[in-house]
């Protein structure tokens, strides 16, 4: 007998007596998500935090660091979305309720067998283990606390977790989901480790500096800090590194609230009560994405970017933005809050004084200046980019080099709105050697990686939101394909599944299939670790003998064929 342990419950499920969040004054449906688990629920991960290029939308719930624990209904509904994929949510289950909201499960190990039975025959028809499916409504209908699937590790996750997710099912946003009542244990303060100042216009300085500036912070006796006191003109923003943890658990999590105020008065607001996907991407205007590219530390700003179009500020007068006049004084004082209300402030002594300015920010001028507002296009010695409008937010010098067949787009510290187009003049190569060649971005260590490439007579192009170094490479190297918990020619009257390596060190492994005796197979790819699996109960076995082959193809072409034979009849 399983041993039940994740319950997320929304008992009802209803809109009946429900109680505004003092924070936004929006109304969520609470004490209906409960569990009744002794233990409580320990998060690794909670809603909104920043990650590369988005926020995380739900919340990650820790299961002991293991796979396979059941995971059921919050309530009453119907599966309306299934999604299985090598990377992102991996095996997710979207279940819609009748109150208007939507719950997500995802990184699942495996489905429910009714739903499971349902998944794999779409898989079979469609030949495909990635999937995509909308039951309707009749198909599918789940029960409060039903079992619908099993904890795992799937698609993206870096570790054995449940990510759970509540969405407005018809704008599709998601929402904290302890805006709804779910309860975790946490007494602990958010810990706040930098505070940086920024000059934002031209005559603006933070003591007599105009660039980014590291403020020294001394804690006090109650667990606060106090910066130590700055001179300043102009127009300047702070920004700051925090992090919450919660009780049982490590994991160094994000802020629900971050808010910023002048002598006593709001000045900035940031909740993660809510967001769109769609304006997820302007996170990176949130941070200092420069510093994060460079220092691998995410700095919050506590101002609005001009060009920030996300909804998750408090409406106010100046976006965050200090103007501090000569011969003035202030007081700025910045809170970190997580859910619970735990708190560490910051108070930032300011004299205004208007003195003359000591460091600057470089600019470093290049014949590709960006206006982004009109489409840019720059050509190099058979390499072109082409910039559409509005693809950054600022307007800057483009760094364009190529050297030693190395091609320099600007350096990865810039954020991107929208993708890019980076073409190759191809046309000196053979037809030979173009069909091996492919376009590849390289990283700070030297090391290449697959950009996808649209082949032409002469030109070779790809699409991309990443700026850095790019380059053509050849890839002659056919995959490789491992047999791994069995041998050919073997018995396997007592095996529940065969597990296949395949790798591929050049281009990356784009495709794969399996058969046995002729037929189709569906077999589970887990990118992270090379391992395809096959479960076995998913073919009855009539004869003794069988043939498996397991082709692999690269991103080039290039491809593998490993045929095999096996026993089993039953």
């Amino acid at each position: 007998m399983r041993k039940v342990f994740l319950i997320l419950l929304l008992c009802n499920f209803t809109l009946g007596f429900s109680q505004g969040n003092a924070t936004t004054g929006k109304v969520y449906p609470k004490d209906y998500f409960t569990t009744p688990l002794k233990i409580p629920l320990v998060l690794s991960g909670t809603f909104a935090e920043l990650r590369s290029n988005h926020f995380h939308a739900g919340l990650d719930i820790k299961t002991l660091g293991k796979e396979g624990l059941d995971v059921l209904a919050s309530a009453e509904g119907y599966v309306s979305r299934i999604k299985v994929s090598h990377w992102g949510y991996g095996k997710a289950i979207y279940i819609t309720h009748p109150n208007g909201y939507t719950s997500v499960y995802a990184h699942l190990q495996k489905f429910s067998d009714k739903i499971e039975d349902y998944v794999k025959k779409q898989q079979y028809k469609k030949e495909s283990f990635e999937i995509h499916l909308f039951p309707s409504a009749a198909t599918l209908p789940i029960s409060k606390h039903e079992i619908i699937g099993f904890s795992g590790n799937s698609g993206g996750s870096g570790g054995p977790h449940l990510h759970f997710e509540i969405r407005n099912t018809k704008t599709e946003k998601p929402i904290n989901p302890m805006l709804f009542g779910i309860e975790v244990n946490d007494s602990k303060k958010p810990r706040i480790n930098t505070l940086i100042g920024y000059s934002l216009n031209k005559n603006s300085h933070i003591n007599a500096i105009a660039k980014p500036i590291q403020i020294s912070l001394i804690q006090l006796e109650n667990g606060n800090l106090l910066a130590k006191k700055i001179k300043a003109y102009g127009t300047i923003g702070f920004g700051i590194n925090a992090y919450d943890q919660l009780d049982g658990a490590y994991n160094k999590n994000g802020l629900y609230s971050l808010s910023l105020a002048v002598n006593g008065k709001r000045a900035h607001e940031f909740n993660a009560e809510s967001f769109s996907f769609a304006e997820s991407k302007y996170i990176n205007l949130l941070i200092d994405y420069e510093r994060f590219k460079t220092l691998k530390q995410r700095i919050q700003k506590c101002f609005i970017e001009p060009e920030n179009k996300l909804n998750v500020y408090k409406k106010t007068n100046n976006n965050g933005y200090v103007t501090i006049e000569n011969g003035m004084d202030y007081t700025v004082e910045i809170i970190a809050k997580d859910f619970k209300g735990n708190s560490q402030k910051i108070t930032i002594p300011i004299t205004g004084s208007k003195d003359s300015i000591l460091v600057k920010e470089t600019i470093k001028k290049t014949p590709y200046k960006i206006n982004r507002t009109i489409f840019n296009v720059f050509k190099k010695e058979g390499v072109t980019v082409a910039f559409p409008k509005f693809t950054f937010y600022n307007d800057f010098y483009l760094d364009f080099q190529l050297q030693d067949s190395i091609v320099k787009v600007h350096s990865p510290i810039v954020p991107l709105d929208k993708k890019y187009t980076l073409t190759f003049d191809v046309s000196k190569y053979t037809e030979t050697e173009k069909k091996q060649l492919y376009i590849a971005s390289i990283d700070e260590k030297g090391r290449t990686d697959y950009e996808t490439t649209v082949k032409k007579e002469a030109t070779f192009y790809t699409t991309t939101k990443s700026l850095g170094d790019f380059t053509l490479v050849s890839d002659t190297k056919e995959p490789k394909i491992q047999l791994v918990n069995f041998k050919d020619a073997q018995w396997l009257t007592n095996f529940s599944e065969l597990k296949i390596k395949i790798t591929d060190n050049e281009s990356g492994v784009k495709s794969y299939r399996g058969e046995i005796d002729g037929e189709w197979i569906l077999l589970e790819y887990d990118p992270k670790i090379d391992l395809l699996v096959y479960n076995l109960n998913d073919k009855i076995f009539t004869t003794a003998k069988h043939n498996l082959k397991i082709t692999v193809t690269d991103n080039v072409g290039n491809s593998t064929t490993l045929n095999a034979t096996f026993f089993r009849k039953k």
